[in-house]
């Protein structure tokens, strides 16, 4: 078989998280390669994971819209958010991105409590979607800045949770532990019509030992003191999803189900209250009869694929943006190569999930600060330098 260099050339990076999100990384991508190949065929699929810029980068890749909403933010205050909805295949189709409405960025720092915000907003934002009067809606829950099991969603969306007194209880997930009744008789009525997917981790999960208290509470400034109690109230939470909402489970755990602990227990919310389906997050945003991007048609079409991360290290692996690029270019037979902003301990294992070459985006040392601040064309540069020595490496194979 000849040796050519590569025509068409997939970008589908991750975003840099705090510095670039994935479709800036994907434009500074694509710059590097137009440099080295200004007649290249380039597609470029940002890949998401339902954290902050879901909506935007599956808006722009369906050439559909975004919706601005002002909402209650985590704290409380009004902040504001979007949703989206999406075009061509995926018309009808909304996607709500939690973050936009409860992430950790809306914390400040001096607020870190998780057992006081509240996930209010995303249950706002569902209903903007709602009055689009659209088919499905997808959740991306990722980047969350709340622990509340989804009592503030469930709250906005016109249930009712009290306490023995039969008052309101108060906002956050301490307050759970107060909570003895849920009253779902005004909840919207649209929900039973309209599909919801949840796209999350399926790794997190509500109660028990590896509960969302324990493994990320401490992230969102939770005490050891505050991870118990928001563990108890989690549990507590559980109870009574389980007593009020059994025929919408179904017998599914909602302690320990698959993504029922995603974004602080929202996904416990959705699938008990909501009839959500709570889905591996790729598997979801990668589908194109789902949200109308189809990743593997992208990938069938490619010489070459380009994917890119923050940080390329033993975690990779485990369920990361480029490890799931690679994972199904490799079934393709494409060749990958991935750049990252740094290169950790555990790198060389990516080689195992598909991934042929990693290219660190730092040339000469520098602080982090400094990367931050420059890492759009860091980014770029790299790309370039991974573009010649693809194109020198054809050419010595071409002559041999």
């Amino acid at each position: 078989m000849p040796i050519t260099i590569p025509h068409r050339i997939l970008v589908a990076p991750s975003g840099f998280k705090e510095s670039l999100d994935a479709s800036q990384v994907a434009e500074a991508m694509t710059r590097g390669v137009r440099r080295v190949l200004p007649g290249a065929v380039i597609e470029t699929v940002p890949m998401v994971d339902g954290g902050e810029g879901t909506a935007r980068a599956l808006a722009d890749a369906t050439e559909g819209s975004l919706v601005p909403m002002v909402v209650t933010g985590p704290v409380g205050t009004q902040v504001p958010s979007h949703f989206a909805l999406l075009g061509g295949s995926a018309s009808g189709v909304a996607v709500v991105e939690m973050a936009a409405a409860a992430g950790l960025r809306l914390v400040p720092a001096d607020l870190r409590d998780p057992t006081r915000t509240t996930s209010y907003g995303v249950g706002e934002l569902i209903r903007g979607a709602l009055d689009a009067r659209v088919r499905r809606i997808i959740v991306g829950c990722g980047d969350s800045g709340v622990s509340d099991g989804g009592a503030g969603l469930v709250t906005a969306l016109g249930g009712r949770i009290l306490d023995a007194a039969g008052d309101p209880i108060g906002d956050g997930g301490a307050a759970l532990l107060d909570a003895a009744e849920l009253d779902l008789s005004g909840l919207d009525p649209r929900l039973a019509e309209t599909e919801i997917v949840a796209a999350c981790n399926i790794h997190n999960v509500l109660c028990g030992p590896r509960g969302v208290a324990r493994v990320f509470g401490p992230q969102k400034g939770a005490t050891p003191e505050q991870v118990e109690a928001l563990s108890d109230a989690l549990e507590h939470w559980a109870d009574l999803l389980d007593r009020e909402c059994a025929d919408t489970l179904d017998s599914f755990d909602v302690r320990t189900g698959p993504g029922t602990g995603a974004s602080g227990g929202l996904g416990a919310a959705l699938a008990a209250v909501c009839g959500a389906r709570l889905q591996t997050r790729f598997e979801v945003l990668t589908d194109g009869d789902v949200c109308g991007v189809d990743l593997d048609a992208h990938i069938r079409r490619a010489d070459l694929v380009l994917t890119a991360e923050g940080a390329v290290d033993y975690q990779t692996p485990r369920g990361k943006v480029p490890a799931e690029v690679a994972m199904r270019a490799k079934r393709h037979g494409k060749p990958v190569v991935a750049l990252a902003g740094s290169i950790g301990e555990g790198a060389a294992d990516v080689h195992d999930i598909g991934i042929d070459a990693v290219m660190g985006i730092i040339p000469i040392p520098m602080d982090l600060a400094q990367a931050v601040s420059e890492a759009a064309p860091l980014v770029a540069n790299a790309t370039e330098r991974t573009l010649r020595l693809v194109t020198l490496g054809c050419t010595f194979a071409a002559t041999a």
